[in-house]
């Protein structure tokens, strides 16, 4: 035991100590919102805004299609058909000509054949979808009218309905939209966080392990201690490591949502001039406060206490497994024919779980958060949305059987693997090792 806690202590102090990693544990928070700036601002900078000139034969559109920012509609009087097309091929200032035909009294289906959108440039199949669509909503209207039914009766019927949801196991707690909504982000947020950085660190361990067998390293340090202590201590040490970074995350996430929360707090209260009624109209400091009070509510012990849990466990099931590989092969080329046992289960995990967000309690995120190899990254993406307390202690009971059973077949291999030079392993071979 103290020579584990030895190399553990190495392996975590050569680790920490690094610039890069000081800088990366305090950057990444910030790194990750950057990123996915950047991604919503591609996704933005990708959107058109499609200028289309229409011609209304049948007079229903002209105060009805409505342009936004996405479509402008620029409503023309028809002179000559073919010089307008023909003008239309050489213009820039115009995307495309929709030809609305004279509506023959209730005739929809000629009206709908004889509708042309005429273009000079490729648009969107979404783009086009809103044309559709904003051109039925217009005629939708006309047939209702049509029936006798008033504007003030037409709005009533296109009213949302809102259904408010208790949810009795949580404490009586209202389940709002954006509660929903926070819930989901912050599952995909934690699930994809565990299956990055199970398999980022559990290389690290394959690598550090490939490292010392080819350096020769290993030959002198086996001298003084166990290969199983020299396993178990890289392991434990790249843990620690991890554990470090996930605290100092999760305490800058919590200050951030608490900052966030009374920020924009006093944001709304002092608004020149603002009564609650204008308070409510600022979108982005609503929806901040919204958020920031849907994070607060969660149950934050729990979740952190199961990330933390099936983080760990989960990053030693399978860093065991990294490192038997490490040891049973002489390069990294090599190791891509035995890393594909422990990406798949995570992947299985992962992209099953994404059926967690319309049913946390399904038979699907049931299971995958029960079975040890699927429940690392499974059991964080329900957590959000709440799961028994005999659910979590029969998942951590399995998981924590199956890799101290993991750490136990990967230190049989580990401990021929490490001296074994220029000869490729093959899962026969490595059978054999687990069996002697």
């Amino acid at each position: 035991m103290n020579n584990i806690i030895l190399i553990t202590k190495r392996e975590f102090l050569t680790q920490v100590k690094k610039k890069s990693f000081v800088v990366l544990t305090l950057l990444a928070p910030i790194l990750l919102l950057a990123f996915g700036a950047v991604i919503g601002l591609m996704f933005k900078a990708n959107e058109s805004h499609t200028k289309i000139e229409v011609v209304d034969n049948s007079g229903l559109f002209k105060n009805a299609l409505k342009s936004d920012d996405k479509i402008n509609y620029n409503f023309i009087t028809e002179a000559d058909p073919a010089k307008k097309v023909e003008s239309l091929k050489k213009s820039e200032a115009t995307d495309g000509i929709l030809i609305l035909p004279q509506l023959n009294g209730s005739d929809y289906a000629g009206f709908e054949k004889n509708t042309q959108l005429l273009l000079n440039t490729k648009i969107g199949f979404d783009t086009k979808k809103m044309i559709a669509s904003d051109i039925n909503e217009v005629l939708k209207k006309e047939k209702i009218k049509k029936l006798g039914i008033q504007n003030a009766q037409l709005e009533d019927l296109d009213k949302r309905f809102s259904l408010t949801t208790i949810n009795l196991t949580n404490d009586d707690k209202e389940d709002s939209d954006m509660a929903f909504g926070v819930k989901s982000v912050l599952s995909m947020l934690l699930m994809y966080v565990t299956f990055m950085f199970i398999i980022i660190y559990g290389v690290r361990v394959m690598r550090s392990v490939l490292e010392e067998k080819n350096n020769r390293v290993v030959e002198i340090i086996i001298s003084s201690v166990k290969p199983f202590e020299l396993m178990m201590g890289k392991i434990l040490g790249v843990t620690l490591v991890a554990l470090t970074q996930f605290i100092v995350w999760i305490t800058m996430s919590v200050i951030g949502a608490l900052v966030l929360n009374t920020g924009f707090s006093s944001i709304q209260k002092n608004i020149p001039g603002a009564d609650e009624e204008m308070a409510s109209k600022f979108d982005i400091v609503e929806m901040g406060t919204q958020i920031s009070h849907s994070l607060l509510e969660l149950n934050f012990p729990l979740i952190i206490f199961v990330f933390i849990v099936f983080f760990l466990l989960g990053y030693m099931f399978y860093s065991s497994i990294y490192a038997a590989v490490g040891s049973a092969v002489d390069n990294e080329t090599e190791t891509q024919q035995f890393t594909i046992f422990a990406i798949l289960p995570l992947m299985l995990g992962m992209y099953g779980s994404f059926s967690v967000m319309n049913n946390p309690d399904g038979p699907l995120g049931f299971w995958l958060s029960i079975i040890p190899f699927t429940s690392p990254v499974a059991m964080i993406a329900r957590i959000p949305f709440g799961v028994p307390a005999w659910q979590i202690a029969l998942s951590i009971f399995l998981l924590l059987g199956t890799t101290v059973f993991m750490i136990f077949v990967a230190g049989k291999i580990y401990r021929v693997g490490i001296l074994m030079y220029g000869n490729k392993a093959s899962m026969k071979e490595i059978w054999k090792w687990i069996k002697e």
